[in-house]
């Protein structure tokens, strides 16, 4: 049975030791080269692929999407949520993943949302939930199978592919079955808030309440009744995106965290241009996933 995680912690924090952990521009000092090639490159894939931009999820600012048809009618569908600590980043930096999972049978949606501080960690984890609900009404049009769809999130977007497993469906949106996420991936994800609390420089933007901590925080909530998450972080990531990693399978439990891997030679950001690497580990990984669903 899967094991509670330890309530937040009252004594003082280390806080230049949670700078270092959680600061990944500072570990990755080439940071910005992966942000242009990103951008670049996904520039040309929205060229080079049929794509919808910018469709409107909802109607609050930063509620849109691209869509991605697959090649095939009756696709999984593929949900990828970007990461930059919910305070940063873009949809249309993450376009380079597409041909990837197009090429492994999906349909993609690549959700925006709106950036704390104009918003909460929880309100965009609402967010969320429309986006995937619009890929579920929508299946069909993006020639997909509503009852494959997969979420995919990097960093912070493993937070929110975790809490998509764990969402009571009919509760958040009047008409979605219990299950609308068969699977999910998180990349690098955070999985309990409370250092992210912690450390000065995030939780001036996040501005992040105890409570708050415990309501986004997928390894403080109950493990989901069905379905699985595999989580994967790279190897060269500092020691608290590792502890991260190995927390959401003993918080939620192996039969619900099948696989907790360590993916050796990565660093927060080339972890994710491994996804786009056939034979590398994470793109076996994500091939496996959608052969579950």
């Amino acid at each position: 049975m899967a094991r509670n995680p330890a309530p937040i912690r009252r004594d003082p924090p280390d806080i230049q030791w949670l700078e270092r952990m959680y600061n990944n521009r500072m570990r990755v000092p080439n940071h910005g080269d992966y942000f242009v090639r990103w951008a670049a490159e996904s520039a040309l894939v929205r060229r080079s692929l049929p794509c919808e931009e910018g469709v409107a999820y909802g109607t609050a600012t930063g509620e849109t999407l691209d869509v991605f048809p697959a090649e095939r009618a009756g696709a999984p569908i593929v949900v990828f949520i970007h990461g930059g600590y919910w305070k940063a980043m873009d949809k249309s930096q993450h376009s380079f993943l597409v041909p990837s999972l197009r090429a492994l049978g999906a349909a993609v949606v690549v959700p925006n949302y709106a950036l704390c501080p104009q918003v909460s960690v929880p309100q965009i984890t609402l967010q969320m939930v429309h986006a995937v609900g619009w890929a579920w009404r929508h299946a069909r049009h993006i020639r997909g199978d509503a009852r494959r769809l997969v979420v995919i999130g990097h960093s912070a977007g493993g937070q929110l592919a975790a809490m998509m497993l764990a969402c009571a469906w009919p509760t958040a949106q009047a008409g979605l079955p219990r299950e609308v996420v068969k699977a999910a991936l998180g990349i690098s994800g955070l999985y309990d808030l409370e250092p992210i609390y912690q450390t000065p420089s995030l939780q001036e933007v996040l501005r992040l309440t105890p409570t708050q901590v415990h309501q986004a925080s997928p390894a403080r909530l109950p493990a989901p009744t069905r379905g699985h998450l595999f989580s994967a972080v790279g190897g060269d990531e500092s020691g608290e995106y590792l502890r991260q990693n190995r927390l959401i399978q003993r918080a939620w439990g192996r039969e619900r965290v099948p696989v907790a891997t360590t993916l050796p030679g990565l660093n927060h950001f080339s972890v994710l241009d491994s996804l786009t690497q056939p034979g590398a580990r994470l793109h076996t990984l994500v091939r496996q996933l959608l052969r579950t669903v």
